[in-house]
């Protein structure tokens, strides 16, 4: 029979701390639960009345809640309020399991379809599967029909001729197929330039705000990341002067900023490029979107203007083609190509050869630059369907902050939490990123980013009004 009411729990909220609030207090709730500081059938607070107690929303008191009736701590009765269960699940263990995806903090999802306003992934309705798969399983065929041996680690020669010839023609770089290497996309390339530069140690220069995943990444390779804040003409190269002048590496988004959006001006970029040849350092350029740029034609690549041999360029089709194919690409200056030509024989061949020909034969037919374009009027369309229904139900203390790339950047209050935000627009089907984890410094900007590519514009209306209340009720 229940009896206990738990009228007021013991939940000390830290608001510097980047994990949502909704988790802190789920995560209170839970331990009590498990230390049977709370009996079972015990009726927790309303949302109301706990919210009231943390001074918080009763949507982030909700979201707690539901997740744990989810994982059946507790049982939602209706009028009768929530309780602990009877049987309440104890963990033995830490949160983690063997089970568990990697970065799961970082990483939004791996298997889910994408769901709207979803960073980081192309149109699924655009895309053209048919013919696709007509290449794919063409190639795959004269793949198997090969002689057996061990294909090149660098990269099929096909591919790395397309690849060479497309940078010359979309992003003005002038390199020949053998300065180019294939990988497994942004990631795999960043690790090669960290071994290949020996860079392991060393201090890198970092965009703030900048990818939560590249931070992730740079720190894991044993490197201290110092952020160099953006403005509207991209990197800040004299507060990274003043902040770590003797850094090893600079990892920037010269072509659009990721998240903000901005192109990095030409002055920066030679201002950038200087210093690099005077410290001897490295810059990583990741052109993340390639020429996908919605307004106007995409300023050359920063590449194009080092004749240094201080710029690595990376690209990926994950982007214009699916992450699902996990390829990129690694542009490095001719005095580099034998070692880093080594690394990839030793450490990190090129993915599969069958996906590698499929992309060689899209680029080869003219396939993807008509689908580049297909794609960049599709998404200005959406984007300006998106701005057109925001302007439409946003609330005032709703801002849009910029267009950045693919996303719309709006803007929050002072006090609001992005984070809990896009955690309650999941009951909905939505997935807006917050915007406070892409920051170092300056993690106080709230603030959420929406991608314009899997935009349903029929049910546009209905998403961005549950969007805004949602924002509202935060």
């Amino acid at each position: 029979m229940y009896h206990q009411t738990a009228t007021e729990l013991p939940i000390a909220l830290d608001r510097v701390r980047r994990e949502p609030l909704a988790a802190q207090i789920y995560t209170a709730i839970r331990e009590a639960i498990e230390a049977r500081r709370l009996a079972s059938g015990a009726r927790l607070p309303s949302w109301r009345d706990l919210a009231a107690q943390l001074g918080v929303s009763r949507g982030t008191v909700r979201v707690a809640y539901e997740r744990l009736i989810d994982e059946q701590f507790a049982i939602g009765m209706g009028s009768a309020g929530t309780r602990v269960a009877e049987s309440s699940p104890r963990r033995s263990t830490p949160d983690w399991s063997p089970e568990a995806p990697p970065l799961s903090e970082v990483i939004d999802a791996f298997v889910d379809a994408p769901l709207t306003f979803r960073m980081g992934v192309p149109s699924q309705d655009a895309f053209p599967f048919k013919l696709w798969s007509r290449i794919l399983t063409r190639e795959a065929r004269h793949a198997a029909l090969a002689p057996v041996v061990y294909p090149d680690p660098r990269g099929e020669p096909g591919l790395r001729k397309e690849i060479a010839a497309y940078l010359g023609i979309a992003r003005g770089i002038r390199c020949t197929p053998s300065q180019v290497l294939v990988t497994a996309g942004f990631s795999s390339a960043l690790g090669l330039v960290v071994r290949g530069v020996q860079l392991e140690g060393k201090r890198a220069w970092m965009e703030d705000p900048g990818f939560p995943l590249t931070r992730t990444a740079l720190g894991v390779a044993g490197m201290t990341v110092t952020a160099v804040p953006v403005d509207a003409e991209g990197l800040d190269i004299a507060a990274g002067v003043r902040s770590a002048a003797g850094a090893a590496l600079a990892v920037v988004t010269p072509g659009q900023q990721a998240p903000l959006g901005m192109t990095m001006s030409h002055p920066r970029r030679l201002a950038l490029l200087a210093w690099a040849r005077r410290n001897g350092a490295y810059i990583v350029e990741d052109d993340y979107l390639s020429e996908l740029q919605l307004k106007g034609r995409a300023a050359p690549a920063l590449a194009s203007l080092d004749h240094g041999g201080r710029v690595l360029h990376i690209g990926s089709f994950s982007k214009t083609i699916s992450p699902a194919v996990r390829l990129g690409f690694l542009v490095v200056p001719p005095e580099l190509v034998r070692r880093f030509g080594d690394l990839v024989a030793c450490l990190a061949p090129a993915p599969s050869v069958p996906m590698q020909r499929a992309v060689a034969a899209f680029l080869r037919e003219g396939h993807y630059l008509r689908h580049l374009r297909r794609m960049k009027r599709l998404y200005a369309a959406r984007r300006e369907a998106l701005l057109r229904r925001l302007a439409e139900v946003a609330p005032a203390s709703m801002k849009v902050g910029a267009t950045g790339g693919l996303a719309v950047v709006i803007s929050l209050p002072e006090g609001a939490s992005d984070v809990d935000i896009a955690l309650g627009a999941r009951r909905f089907d939505l997935a807006p990123a917050p915007l406070s984890p892409w920051y170092i410094q300056s993690a106080s900007n709230r603030g959420l980013l929406l991608c314009v590519t899997n935009l349903n514009e029929q049910r546009l209306p209905a998403d961005c009004l549950r969007l805004a209340e949602l924002a509202v009720s935060h």
